[in-house]
């Protein structure tokens, strides 16, 4: 079963013939790569027409719109207000108060002068040093984690402890008590399956919503933070607030933001991360005999299975992409996870080697949109999966088939049912 339908003639010079790209099919999300190699095989890039976005595979082209200055994730820069909003019906983004007012203008969707404002703001609170004061804090909570989860031998490994971390660790740092982290999962899930394409009323529904939530419960946070500041991030922004340094719509969402950021991706790279470990043993082997190769390890899984696989950006000026002239206004599709797998830049790509060097993937993304928790998350990993080698002798999947999540913006399993056992 193939998630396209691919004819000889779809190869051709002419984008415009095209196979059908389904990024929710079952198909697809069994195994987007081949669809992604098809698209590179292509002489330019390929259009997706319900999206409006020519989209870039080659590790060389998602590149050079990541690093491009004149790319920017929205295109307001360059377009009547007029037209913005008749973009924004045109997607469903619109009647959407809460979602408007904290998500569609964050710091991820801003740019110039208000996203290195504050870019510069989260940056000092997210550097190497800060996030390795960190490691003590993780640690424990992955050792009480893993009592708990000890006395069985199966698991699902994804809800029964992926889900777990991520939340309780970026929750901490801001400084969210342990027992609203499940809360904010959920809103987070909500929140960002809404940037997928292909999303409806009812996902829009359900954003919405959760957005609203998520605002309620951060302004009651907030409150009692003004009242009893704390050795957290968000009592550091607070204070970075009331210097002027960002207002409260800007505080609240970048809270909003930094907590949403801190859940799914993370998760689903835990998911596909012991995934890929289970699918190639001997891989796994060598990095239980030699622990050095650790960083190397989760650098691989996030290329191997980029837990976010897809963004885009605009084009400011008429410009040269994978060969062909396109104008301002042009939407590009940064499909990293192709990049990824690209065999121009990695030897053997389709193969997870916890060895592999150089490993210059796109995972983090590139350029200003450059991902600030990416130290985070790659400590988590690192805690994590040393631990589990330390503590389980015996690691193994109990199901065949391991589905994985629809959609073309998240990439991670569903569920990882696994038997372990003590070493």
């Amino acid at each position: 079963m193939s998630s396209f339908d691919l004819r000889e003639e779809d190869m051709s010079p002419d984008p415009a013939n095209k196979f059908v790209l389904d990024p929710h099919s079952a198909a697809f999300a069994a195994n987007p790569y081949d669809v992604y190699a098809a698209m590179r095989a292509m002489d330019a890039p390929y259009y997706w027409e319900e999206a409006d976005t020519w989209m870039l595979t080659k590790m060389a082209d998602v590149e050079a719109v990541a690093l491009n200055k004149t790319m920017l994730r929205n295109n307001e820069a360059f377009i009547t207000e007029a037209d913005r909003k008749a973009q924004q019906r045109a997607i469903n983004f619109h009647d959407m108060p809460f979602h408007e007012r904290y998500v569609q203008v964050n710091l991820l969707e801003s740019e110039g002068e208000t996203h290195d404002r504050l870019r510069k703001v989260v940056f000092r609170e997210f550097t190497p040093a800060m996030i390795a004061r960190q490691r003590d804090a993780i640690q424990t909570f992955v050792d009480g984690l893993l009592d708990e989860l000890s006395e069985q031998d199966e698991i699902d490994f994804v809800s029964d402890f992926a889900a777990h971390v991520p939340g309780h660790i970026i929750g901490r740092v801001l400084g969210v008590p342990d027992e609203d982290a499940p809360r904010l999962r959920h809103w987070s899930e909500e929140v960002v399956r809404f940037f997928d394409p292909g999303r409806d009323d009812a996902d829009k529904a359900r954003a919405e919503l959760a957005t609203k939530e998520f605002y309620e419960y951060l302004l009651n946070l907030l409150a009692d933070r003004e009242a009893a500041p704390q050795e957290d991030l968000l009592s550091r922004l607070i204070a970075r607030r009331d210097a002027g340094q960002l207002s409260q719509d800007e505080l609240i969402s970048t809270a909003m933001l930094i907590l949403m950021a801190g859940h799914g991706s993370t998760i689903d790279v835990l998911g596909s991360g012991m995934h890929a470990l289970l699918r190639y043993p001997a891989e796994h082997q060598k990095l239980r005999d030699d622990g050095t190769l650790m960083k190397t390890a989760v650098q691989e899984m996030f290329r191997f299975e980029s837990p976010l696989p897809y963004f885009h950006r605009f084009a400011t000026d008429d410009t040269e992409v994978g060969g062909r002239m396109f104008p301002a206004g042009t939407r590009f599709g940064l499909l990293y996870g192709a990049a990824n797998r690209d065999p121009a830049r990695f030897e053997n790509p389709d193969v997870f080697d916890v060895g592999r060097t150089p490993n210059r993937h796109m995972a983090f993304g590139g350029g200003g949109h450059f991902c600030l928790g990416n130290h985070l998350a790659r400590l988590d990993m690192d805690v994590i999966f040393t631990t589990i080698n330390a503590r389980f002798s015996d690691i193994v999947l109990t199901e065949t088939e391991v589905a994985y999540k629809r959609g073309l913006s998240v990439r991670g399993p569903q569920a990882l049912r696994i038997e372990w056992k003590r070493a």
